[in-house]
Protein backbone atom coordinates (compact mmCIF):
# COMPACT_ATOMS: atom_id res chain seq x y z
CA UNK A 1 0.00 0.00 0.00
CA UNK A 2 1.45 3.41 -0.83
CA UNK A 3 2.29 5.88 1.64
CA UNK A 4 1.39 9.77 1.59
CA UNK A 5 4.84 10.27 0.96
CA UNK A 6 5.60 7.66 -1.81
CA UNK A 7 2.34 9.07 -3.77
CA UNK A 8 3.85 12.44 -3.42
CA UNK A 9 7.41 11.55 -4.24
CA UNK A 10 5.93 9.65 -7.53
CA UNK A 11 3.55 12.27 -8.69
CA UNK A 12 6.27 14.95 -7.98
CA UNK A 13 9.26 13.02 -9.86
CA UNK A 14 9.20 15.49 -12.85
CA UNK A 15 9.24 18.88 -10.92
CA UNK A 16 11.94 17.22 -8.49
CA UNK A 17 14.17 16.09 -11.55
CA UNK A 18 14.55 19.51 -12.82
CA UNK A 19 15.20 21.09 -9.61
CA UNK A 20 17.73 19.35 -8.53
CA UNK A 21 19.38 18.73 -11.85
CA UNK A 22 19.25 22.76 -11.72
CA UNK A 23 21.39 23.03 -8.77
CA UNK A 24 23.48 20.69 -9.65
CA UNK A 25 24.25 22.26 -12.97
CA UNK A 26 24.75 25.05 -11.31
CA UNK A 27 27.45 24.19 -8.06
CA UNK A 28 28.03 20.94 -9.32
CA UNK A 29 32.19 21.50 -10.45
CA UNK A 30 32.58 25.57 -9.19
CA UNK A 31 35.02 25.82 -6.65
CA UNK A 32 33.84 29.08 -5.19
CA UNK A 33 30.40 30.59 -5.60
CA UNK A 34 30.04 34.16 -7.57
CA UNK A 35 27.67 36.74 -9.03
CA UNK A 36 27.34 34.50 -12.42
CA UNK A 37 26.44 31.43 -10.09
CA UNK A 38 23.91 32.87 -7.76
CA UNK A 39 22.31 34.44 -11.75
CA UNK A 40 22.16 31.10 -13.18
CA UNK A 41 20.76 29.82 -9.61
CA UNK A 42 17.89 32.05 -10.11
CA UNK A 43 17.53 31.13 -13.73
CA UNK A 44 17.39 27.55 -13.09
CA UNK A 45 15.30 28.19 -10.26
CA UNK A 46 12.48 30.54 -12.06
CA UNK A 47 12.16 27.90 -14.88
CA UNK A 48 10.66 25.72 -12.15
CA UNK A 49 8.04 27.90 -11.50
CA UNK A 50 8.42 28.99 -7.79
CA UNK A 51 8.18 32.24 -8.94
CA UNK A 52 10.05 35.89 -8.92
CA UNK A 53 9.71 36.77 -5.75
CA UNK A 54 10.13 33.65 -3.76
CA UNK A 55 13.34 32.66 -5.62
CA UNK A 56 14.79 35.75 -5.14
CA UNK A 57 14.59 34.98 -1.58
CA UNK A 58 15.76 31.80 -1.87
CA UNK A 59 19.02 33.46 -3.61
CA UNK A 60 19.60 36.01 -1.41
CA UNK A 61 19.23 33.65 1.61
CA UNK A 62 21.82 30.99 0.03
CA UNK A 63 24.03 33.78 -0.66
CA UNK A 64 24.21 35.11 2.87
CA UNK A 65 24.88 31.31 4.17
CA UNK A 66 27.90 30.68 1.78
CA UNK A 67 29.40 34.35 2.55
CA UNK A 68 29.17 33.77 6.34
CA UNK A 69 30.65 29.82 5.56
CA UNK A 70 27.41 28.34 6.75
CA UNK A 71 27.07 26.25 3.83
CA UNK A 72 30.25 24.42 1.38
CA UNK A 73 28.23 22.03 -1.17
CA UNK A 74 25.48 21.50 -3.60
CA UNK A 75 23.68 18.94 -1.13
CA UNK A 76 23.61 22.06 1.60
CA UNK A 77 22.05 24.03 -1.16
CA UNK A 78 19.90 21.85 -1.59
CA UNK A 79 18.85 21.28 1.75
CA UNK A 80 18.63 25.17 2.54
CA UNK A 81 15.78 25.41 -0.77
CA UNK A 82 13.97 22.37 1.01
CA UNK A 83 14.13 24.31 4.35
CA UNK A 84 12.73 27.42 3.13
CA UNK A 85 10.17 26.28 0.51
CA UNK A 86 8.66 24.34 4.05
CA UNK A 87 9.29 28.06 5.63
CA UNK A 88 7.13 29.49 2.94
CA UNK A 89 4.47 26.80 3.01
CA UNK A 90 3.73 26.83 6.64
CA UNK A 91 2.02 30.07 6.93
CA UNK A 92 -1.24 28.80 7.29
CA UNK A 93 -1.33 26.75 4.07
CA UNK A 94 -2.72 23.68 5.83
CA UNK A 95 -5.84 24.45 6.34
CA UNK A 96 -8.77 21.73 7.39
CA UNK A 97 -12.09 21.85 5.04
CA UNK A 98 -14.98 24.07 7.27
CA UNK A 99 -17.91 21.29 7.47
CA UNK A 100 -21.25 22.71 8.61
CA UNK A 101 -22.44 22.23 11.58
CA UNK A 102 -25.83 21.68 10.59
CA UNK A 103 -27.41 20.41 6.90
CA UNK A 104 -25.06 19.58 4.04
CA UNK A 105 -21.30 21.39 3.56
CA UNK A 106 -21.41 23.19 0.68
CA UNK A 107 -18.20 23.18 -1.62
CA UNK A 108 -18.21 25.18 -4.99
CA UNK A 109 -15.72 24.75 -7.51
CA UNK A 110 -14.69 27.63 -9.84
CA UNK A 111 -11.36 27.86 -12.58
CA UNK A 112 -10.61 28.20 -15.79
CA UNK A 113 -11.35 25.80 -18.91
CA UNK A 114 -9.55 22.42 -18.92
CA UNK A 115 -8.32 22.81 -15.20
CA UNK A 116 -9.38 19.84 -13.77
CA UNK A 117 -13.01 20.40 -11.94
CA UNK A 118 -14.40 18.24 -12.97
CA UNK A 119 -12.32 15.30 -12.19
CA UNK A 120 -11.00 16.90 -8.89
CA UNK A 121 -15.31 16.48 -8.05
CA UNK A 122 -15.37 13.28 -8.77
CA UNK A 123 -12.11 12.35 -7.14
CA UNK A 124 -13.37 14.02 -3.84
CA UNK A 125 -16.63 12.69 -4.19
CA UNK A 126 -14.88 9.49 -3.81
CA UNK A 127 -12.66 10.37 -1.20
CA UNK A 128 -15.36 11.29 0.80
CA UNK A 129 -17.84 8.14 0.25
CA UNK A 130 -15.01 6.10 0.99
CA UNK A 131 -14.65 7.59 4.36
CA UNK A 132 -18.70 7.35 5.24
CA UNK A 133 -20.08 10.55 4.29
CA UNK A 134 -23.01 10.98 1.99
CA UNK A 135 -21.72 13.23 -1.22
CA UNK A 136 -24.21 15.03 -3.67
CA UNK A 137 -23.19 16.36 -6.85
CA UNK A 138 -24.43 19.44 -8.85
CA UNK A 139 -23.69 19.71 -12.96
CA UNK A 140 -23.79 23.44 -13.23
CA UNK A 141 -21.77 23.39 -16.28
CA UNK A 142 -24.60 24.10 -18.85
CA UNK A 143 -22.33 25.02 -21.12
CA UNK A 144 -19.41 22.71 -22.19
CA UNK A 145 -20.37 19.55 -24.69
CA UNK A 146 -20.82 16.11 -22.47
CA UNK A 147 -19.97 17.70 -19.01
CA UNK A 148 -23.19 16.68 -17.96
CA UNK A 149 -22.33 13.17 -18.85
CA UNK A 150 -19.23 13.26 -17.66
CA UNK A 151 -20.24 14.40 -13.84
CA UNK A 152 -22.57 11.80 -13.97
CA UNK A 153 -20.31 9.38 -14.78
CA UNK A 154 -18.01 9.77 -11.72
CA UNK A 155 -21.70 9.73 -9.97
CA UNK A 156 -21.83 6.59 -11.46
CA UNK A 157 -18.33 5.37 -10.49
CA UNK A 158 -18.78 6.62 -6.93
CA UNK A 159 -22.30 5.91 -5.79
CA UNK A 160 -23.53 10.06 -5.92
CA UNK A 161 -26.43 10.95 -6.97
CA UNK A 162 -25.94 13.90 -9.65
CA UNK A 163 -28.90 16.92 -9.71
CA UNK A 164 -28.19 18.70 -13.39
CA UNK A 165 -30.90 20.37 -15.60
CA UNK A 166 -30.72 20.70 -19.50
CA UNK A 167 -28.26 22.43 -21.56
CA UNK A 168 -28.13 26.08 -21.67
CA UNK A 169 -30.13 26.30 -18.04
CA UNK A 170 -29.34 28.95 -15.84
CA UNK A 171 -26.57 27.56 -13.54
CA UNK A 172 -27.42 29.11 -10.08
CA UNK A 173 -31.25 27.65 -10.50
CA UNK A 174 -29.48 23.97 -10.87
CA UNK A 175 -27.59 25.06 -7.69
CA UNK A 176 -30.28 26.26 -5.32
CA UNK A 177 -32.58 22.78 -6.58
CA UNK A 178 -29.28 21.30 -5.53
CA UNK A 179 -28.97 22.55 -1.84
CA UNK A 180 -32.88 21.90 -1.31
CA UNK A 181 -32.57 18.39 -2.47
CA UNK A 182 -29.48 18.43 -0.26
CA UNK A 183 -30.92 19.12 2.05
CA UNK A 184 -33.73 17.09 2.08
CA UNK A 185 -31.73 14.17 1.35
CA UNK A 186 -29.72 15.24 4.58
CA UNK A 187 -26.29 14.65 2.24
CA UNK A 188 -23.23 15.42 4.17
CA UNK A 189 -21.74 17.24 1.37
CA UNK A 190 -22.62 18.67 -1.97
CA UNK A 191 -20.34 19.58 -4.64
CA UNK A 192 -21.27 22.31 -7.04
CA UNK A 193 -19.21 21.95 -10.33
CA UNK A 194 -19.80 25.04 -12.28
CA UNK A 195 -18.17 25.75 -15.96
CA UNK A 196 -15.12 26.51 -16.56
CA UNK A 197 -14.60 29.99 -17.77
CA UNK A 198 -11.88 32.63 -18.45
CA UNK A 199 -10.39 34.80 -15.68
CA UNK A 200 -11.01 37.94 -18.13
CA UNK A 201 -14.25 37.62 -18.94
CA UNK A 202 -16.22 39.54 -16.90
CA UNK A 203 -19.41 38.17 -17.48
CA UNK A 204 -18.90 34.78 -16.96
CA UNK A 205 -17.26 35.73 -13.56
CA UNK A 206 -20.40 37.46 -12.46
CA UNK A 207 -22.18 34.90 -13.27
CA UNK A 208 -20.34 33.03 -9.79
CA UNK A 209 -21.38 35.77 -7.89
CA UNK A 210 -24.83 35.16 -8.89
CA UNK A 211 -24.59 31.08 -8.13
CA UNK A 212 -23.71 32.54 -4.38
CA UNK A 213 -26.40 34.77 -3.90
CA UNK A 214 -28.86 32.14 -4.76
CA UNK A 215 -27.61 29.68 -2.62
CA UNK A 216 -27.27 31.83 0.28
CA UNK A 217 -31.13 31.87 0.07
CA UNK A 218 -31.35 28.66 0.49
CA UNK A 219 -28.29 28.61 3.32
CA UNK A 220 -27.24 31.49 4.29
CA UNK A 221 -23.82 31.23 4.98
CA UNK A 222 -23.15 28.78 2.00
CA UNK A 223 -21.07 28.26 0.42
CA UNK A 224 -18.96 27.06 3.17
CA UNK A 225 -15.94 26.47 0.92
CA UNK A 226 -14.96 28.07 -2.73
CA UNK A 227 -12.28 26.48 -3.73
CA UNK A 228 -10.28 27.36 -7.27
CA UNK A 229 -9.04 24.50 -9.36
CA UNK A 230 -5.70 25.04 -11.04
CA UNK A 231 -3.91 23.19 -13.54
CA UNK A 232 -0.79 22.83 -11.50
CA UNK A 233 1.28 22.11 -15.14
CA UNK A 234 0.36 26.03 -16.65
CA UNK A 235 2.94 27.34 -14.43
CA UNK A 236 2.77 30.92 -12.82
CA UNK A 237 -0.07 31.45 -15.47
CA UNK A 238 -2.00 30.34 -12.75
CA UNK A 239 -0.76 33.24 -10.51
CA UNK A 240 -2.69 35.62 -12.84
CA UNK A 241 -5.90 33.06 -12.70
CA UNK A 242 -5.59 33.03 -8.91
CA UNK A 243 -5.51 36.95 -8.81
CA UNK A 244 -8.61 37.64 -10.69
CA UNK A 245 -10.66 34.82 -8.93
CA UNK A 246 -9.85 35.90 -5.55
CA UNK A 247 -11.23 39.07 -6.21
CA UNK A 248 -14.30 37.99 -7.96
CA UNK A 249 -15.46 34.87 -6.25
CA UNK A 250 -14.15 35.52 -2.74
CA UNK A 251 -11.76 32.24 -2.98
CA UNK A 252 -10.90 30.43 0.46
CA UNK A 253 -8.84 27.57 -1.05
CA UNK A 254 -7.01 25.83 -3.75
CA UNK A 255 -7.15 22.43 -5.72
CA UNK A 256 -4.02 22.13 -7.72
CA UNK A 257 -3.84 19.03 -10.22
CA UNK A 258 -1.97 17.50 -12.63
CA UNK A 259 1.32 17.85 -10.51
CA UNK A 260 2.20 14.26 -11.59
CA UNK A 261 2.68 15.23 -15.71
CA UNK A 262 4.38 18.51 -15.03
CA UNK A 263 8.13 19.80 -14.00
CA UNK A 264 6.59 22.99 -12.61
CA UNK A 265 5.64 22.01 -8.62
CA UNK A 266 7.41 24.92 -7.95
CA UNK A 267 3.90 26.80 -9.02
CA UNK A 268 2.20 25.29 -5.43
CA UNK A 269 4.61 27.89 -3.37
CA UNK A 270 4.53 30.69 -5.61
CA UNK A 271 0.48 30.96 -5.15
CA UNK A 272 0.48 30.09 -1.44
CA UNK A 273 3.24 32.85 -1.30
CA UNK A 274 1.53 35.31 -3.34
CA UNK A 275 -2.01 34.76 -2.46
CA UNK A 276 -1.87 33.21 1.59
CA UNK A 277 -4.50 30.79 0.00
CA UNK A 278 -4.57 27.05 1.98
CA UNK A 279 -3.99 24.26 -0.60
CA UNK A 280 -6.72 22.12 -0.15
CA UNK A 281 -5.59 19.27 -2.42
CA UNK A 282 -3.49 18.05 -4.88
CA UNK A 283 -4.02 15.94 -7.59
CA UNK A 284 -1.39 13.06 -8.47
CA UNK A 285 -2.33 10.72 -10.87
CA UNK A 286 -5.55 10.18 -12.96
CA UNK A 287 -6.97 7.49 -10.49
CA UNK A 288 -10.09 7.97 -8.73
CA UNK A 289 -8.09 7.78 -5.37
CA UNK A 290 -5.19 10.30 -6.88
CA UNK A 291 -6.20 12.89 -5.03
CA UNK A 292 -4.35 14.33 -1.45
CA UNK A 293 -4.74 16.35 1.41
CA UNK A 294 -2.10 18.98 0.85
CA UNK A 295 0.93 18.60 2.88
CA UNK A 296 3.11 21.01 3.02
CA UNK A 297 6.08 19.09 4.82
CA UNK A 298 5.78 15.62 2.87
CA UNK A 299 5.36 18.15 -0.15
CA UNK A 300 8.96 19.59 0.72
CA UNK A 301 10.35 15.99 1.25
CA UNK A 302 9.23 14.54 -2.35
CA UNK A 303 10.20 17.35 -4.58
CA UNK A 304 14.09 16.90 -3.17
CA UNK A 305 13.75 13.31 -2.16
CA UNK A 306 17.03 10.91 -3.17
Amino acid sequence: METIYTKFKSGLQRSKTLLVRNIQSVFGAAESWDKIDYEQLEEALIRTDLGVQVTRRIVEYIKEQYERGVIHTTSDIIECTKQLLYVFLSDDCETPVVYAESGPTVILMVGVNGSGKTTTTGKLANMWQQEGKSVLLAACDTFRAAAIEQLKIWGERTGCQVISGKYGADPASIAFDAVHAATARKSDILIIDTAGRQHTKKGLMDELAKIKRIIQKAISNAPHETWLVVDGSTGTNALQQAKMFQSSADINGLCITKLDGTSKGGVVVAIHDEFKLPIKFVGLGEKESDIQIFNAKVFCEALFSE
